[in-house]
């Protein structure tokens, strides 16, 4: 039977081997408000262009968000940018490499076993046992070991090491979320822009047709007296500008079709452009919002910054366990022959232990003790990331929840001067067939109606993108994706 003392002494390992040094990780609070701006969030936004886009609070962002747009075109580019971007390929490499260094870290866990086998012939000196008249004997040594370690950890340090790779693992797979959210994100605000610009272009040119056209007209009445050459300066000069104002909506047209190839994992060579257009496009009307309490965890730039301050309280653990003294069982046996044929025979030569090593650190100029304090210091840098992280992205949410406000005001007001242009077009029109008018007040009605029209097309392609800005802001709505959080969370 044990003695009462033995008893009390295997309780305390066992009690001591169940705890582990440094503080145990809690995630942070999440921000203590209920609304993302000062003033109170509108359940919709005005009427503008026959449509309302209506804020649901508490409403969850759906898992293919972009289909709500309703273009076949997009979803095909979608798919394909979400198989071939690099910079995904990537983050889910880097994903898969901390899945392995975590399953090498849980090594520690095991007993570590080693053999080895030495072949050697050799001759001592007799000298060295003061036996000098004698010469020594060259002989055959064979050595047969086997060696057995277990570290005991007694303090949880190597428990803390396994807990910080699996919140390195956490980081990797919410910045892979992360990467993912940001191309679904860009794909589409390239695809709007895309579609935008294309339809800038046609009225541009539309517009400076018809300029062009007022510029020969008037130059006409200057040579028949009727008006100053500067009636002629002047509206060349507005188709100078008109002109000029063509060649960087080209461009950025360019650079989007760009854009949109290099998403895709293709050099713009091999792109076939896309063919956007914004009627192509359904403005989805029902907007979830969530609140900031939420936010944080659906947000995957929020998740990975959360995993790095998990990561950094680990390592506090682990830099506190260094300060302490470690302890190893080990045993090794195995046996030496001088006959290699006898090595497996009889039992003359073996050799074994069995013991345990205790180590502390007594002095070390301080390292172990200020590594620890950079571990403080390093989990404290982490936790203000964390929360300049979460502070960026209220505010996102809140930029783009008022663009959402501000864009329907803005085309509002840009289709009621398109309908304005429209209907002073058609009363000139009506005029100009009636003989009232002439051919050069249709051309200038036709004129003001394309440039309220680029108008129109600015504000159009601007609630489209904010409106997709907002999915994204929220967070993607990767959760409920059940093909994005395998793709992140394999089998254990």
């Amino acid at each position: 039977m044990w003695s009462r003392n033995k008893l009390a002494i295997l309780l305390s390992w066992l009690l001591i081997a169940g705890c582990a040094v440094g503080p145990n990780f809690k995630p942070p609070e999440p921000p203590q408000v209920t609304q993302y701006t000062s003033e109170r969030q509108p359940t919709s936004t005005v009427v503008a262009d026959g449509q309302a886009q209506t804020f649901e609070a508490g409403a969850q962002v759906i898992e293919e968000w972009w289909q709500l747009f309703r273009s076949p075109q997009l979803d095909a580019i979608v798919k394909q940018a979400v198989a071939e971007n690099y910079n995904l390929q990537s983050a889910l490499a880097r994903l898969r490499q901390s899945q392995e260094t975590l399953k090498a870290g849980y090594g520690v866990f095991f007993p570590q076993l080693t053999g080895s086998f030495t072949a050697q012939r050799e001759k001592f000196s007799p000298v060295q046992f003061g036996a000098s008249a004698f010469t020594g004997n060259t002989f055959n040594l064979f050595t047969l070991s086997a060696s057995v370690s277990y570290l005991l950890d007694v303090w949880g340090g190597q428990r803390r090491a396994v807990e910080s790779l699996a919140a390195q693992r956490d980081y990797q797979k919410y910045t892979a979320l992360a990467t993912n959210m940001t191309l679904l994100g860009n794909v589409v605000n390239a695809a709007i822009a895309a579609a935008g610009y294309r339809s800038q272009i046609d009225a541009t040119e539309k517009l400076i047709a018809l300029q062009r056209e007022q510029v020969r007209l008037t130059e006409d009445q200057f040579k028949a007296g009727l008006v100053a050459y500067a009636s002629v300066a002047s509206l060349e000069t507005q188709l100078a500008s008109t002109e000029a104002s063509l060649a960087p909506l080209k461009q950025n047209l360019s650079k989007t079709e760009h854009l949109l190839a290099s998403l895709a994992g293709l050099i713009p060579g091999q792109w076939v452009p896309s063919n956007f257009k914004l009627a192509e496009f359904t403005l989805p009307r029902q907007l979830p919002v969530t609140v900031p309490a939420n936010l944080v965890r659906q947000r995957p730039d929020i998740l990975a910054a959360e995993a790095q301050v998990h990561s950094a309280c680990a390592q506090i653990g682990v830099a506190t366990a260094a300060l302490l003294p470690s302890f190893t069982l080990n045993g090794n046996i195995g046996r030496n022959v001088s006959d290699i044929t006898q090595l497996f025979g009889n039992t003359a030569g073996t050799f074994w232990s069995v013991g345990a090593t205790a180590s502390n650190p007594f002095f070390s100029g301080g390292t172990r003790w200020f590594q620890r304090k950079a571990a403080l210091e390093a989990y404290q840098a982490s936790l203000s990331d964390y929360r300049q992280v979460v502070v960026s992205a209220c505010q996102q949410v809140a930029d783009t929840l008022k663009a959402l406000e501000h864009d329907a005001q803005l085309l509002k007001a840009q289709s009621q001067a398109l309908s304005a242009a429209q209907e002073a077009l058609d009363l000139v029109l009506a005029n100009y067939h009636s003989g009232l008018a002439n051919y050069l007040q249709v051309i200038i009605a036709n004129d003001q109606y394309q440039q309220a029209k680029l108008g129109y097309i600015q504000a159009q392609a601007l609630r489209l993108q904010d409106t997709a800005a907002l999915f994204v802001a929220l967070g993607g709505g990767w959760w409920n994706s059940p093909a994005a959080t395998a793709a992140v969370n394999p089998s254990q």
